[in-house]
């Protein structure tokens, strides 16, 4: 990992957005996985003399709330899951999609991207759809999409990915790509 936190740095990857990734990926890999990588960038960020003032505050304003978008999400997971466990469609909708999916530290497409590449590298095609989807509409294209597939397969594994590309397919299908 310290390998890789200082080739994206070198790569372009600002300090801030590195930090977010973190931060989101708490919320898509867990958080004893984002509390490692943590770790980990603190050590390259001491050491290339990154400070806190170039790290994104807890408390940032946050981006614009598509409120449509937003109330039909929120709607179908309280319609799926709301009696199963109302606890987490709650923090779903306030710390997911009306919090963290909202820190402009990262852009939204970025965070589609991360999303999608955390959820494929961890086995979880049931939830691609959505989030492929959304990373489609937050400007992911599909020779992206198919990049992803490939980059992935080296680091999440072939099983992963070979699993994954019939649900990319079927979403870039449906969008008529």
């Amino acid at each position: 990992m310290p390998f890789h936190f200082r080739f994206a740095l070198d790569s372009g990857v600002r300090p801030a957005e590195l930090s977010e990734i973190i931060t989101h990926l708490a919320f898509y890999s867990g958080w004893a996985n984002a509390t490692a990588a943590a770790a980990i960038a603190s050590h390259v960020f001491e050491e290339r003399g990154i400070d806190a003032s170039q790290i994104p505050a807890a408390d940032a304003a946050l981006l614009p709330l598509d409120e449509a978008a937003e109330k039909q999400r929120a709607q179908t997971v309280d319609a799926n899951f709301g009696a199963v466990s109302p606890g987490v469609v709650q923090y779903t909708t306030d710390v997911l999609f009306r919090d963290l999916w909202l820190r402009p530290a990262l852009a939204p497409r970025d965070r589609s991207l991360v999303t999608v590449s955390a959820l494929l590298a961890n086995g979880q095609v049931a939830q691609i759809p959505y989030h492929l989807n959304r990373a489609m509409d937050n400007g992911l294209t599909k020779t992206e999409a198919s990049e992803m597939l490939t980059q992935l397969a080296f680091y999440a594994g072939w099983p992963n990915v070979f699993s994954a590309m019939p649900v990319f397919k079927d979403v870039v299908s449906k969008r008529g790509l």
